[in-house]
């Protein structure tokens, strides 16, 4: 059975044909419209372009936002004009197909937990640490939502009281220590408290991208800059533990490409924080399989359990 994921940015709308086994046979991409009934149209237009092409039994929807319980409504994504939209319904009703939303970090956890470096993990995390930290937990292989379909939001836990403005609101949150903003951040507060030489001072706006990058070529500030997001990471991935015990942790999202600068840094301080250390398992850390195509997959999987477990409406006669 062939489904279509389709991972709806705040930039593109990228949709793709998945096979049972997670490959991707086929992508489309349109820019994003700014309006909601623009938005759905664009996608169900992108949609029937594949499905012209393969038969699929259904389609699933990677959002960068609040998700209902029931999977049906989009109840607030930042980047996108939808606002306690039905969009499931209207596209099933529009594209004659099943339709399934999904938050874009568990849909990318169940491709992890699937088909990728998560394969086979009774309890599996995946942490996305892009501009900010997106989140996801996978049990028996059936993913966490909590209550209110918002769960788990752990990039938006308190670490420092006080500490630095959160686009949510909150001050000192973990996104804002540990994502490629707070690499900047970061960087740019070591620049400003001290005179150190760095290849940092000469760029005019500053970006985690470029912290990276200088860390990778040795530059010492940027490299200290990496390993404060590497302790924080740490802290982060203790707390996963602390309260959910994962066999392992995928780590993905743009980030996650300089993990080799960080990930064993992150791996130790985890180790030394936790509760219990030195006394119990430790979760298996690692970099994802499967990137940015993730959410498409994962979305399209759980279209793929989704038109399986949707009665068909009986033929007419």
């Amino acid at each position: 059975m062939l489904t279509i994921g389709v991972d709806v940015g705040g930039t593109s709308v990228r949709a793709s044909v998945v096979d049972p086994h997670g490959e991707i046979l086929e992508t489309r991409r349109v820019p994003t419209p700014k309006s909601g009934p623009e938005l759905n149209a664009a996608i169900a237009a992108t949609v029937r372009a594949l499905s012209d092409r393969y038969p699929v039994a259904g389609v699933g929807l990677a959002v960068a936002g609040f998700v209902s319980e029931d999977r049906r409504v989009v109840r607030f994504a930042p980047h996108l004009a939808w606002r306690q939209v039905a969009v499931a319904d209207e596209l099933a009703e529009q594209l004659g197909l099943p339709v399934v939303l999904e938050h874009d970090a568990n849909a990318a956890a169940i491709a992890e937990q699937r088909f990728g470096a998560a394969t086979g993990a009774r309890v599996a995390a995946l942490v996305a640490i892009g501009t900010g930290i997106g989140a996801a937990l996978v049990i028996d292989g059936q993913v966490f939502r909590g209550a209110h379909g918002v769960a788990p939001e752990l990039g938006h836990l308190r670490v420092v009281p006080g500490g630095r403005q959160c686009s949510c609101g909150k001050r000192g949150c973990l996104e804002r220590y540990c994502s490629g903003t707070a690499l900047a951040a970061t960087a740019g507060e070591m620049l400003r408290d001290s005179s150190e030489p760095s290849t940092l001072r000469e760029l005019a706006e500053l970006t985690g991208v470029d912290v990276a990058r200088a860390a990778e070529a040795g530059d010492p500030l940027a490299r200290r800059a990496v390993d404060d997001l590497a302790c924080w990471l740490g802290e982060g991935l203790a707390l996963v533990a602390d309260v959910y015990d994962p066999e392992v942790v995928v780590i993905s999202g743009g980030v996650s490409s300089s993990a080799h600068l960080y990930l064993d840094a992150a791996r130790e301080h985890y180790a030394a924080t936790m509760t219990g250390a030195g006394h119990r398992p430790l979760a298996e850390v690692v970099v994802a399989h499967h990137g940015d195509p993730a959410a498409m997959i994962g979305a399209a999987t759980l279209a793929r359990e989704h038109a399986l477990a949707t009665p068909k409406a009986p033929s007419g006669g």
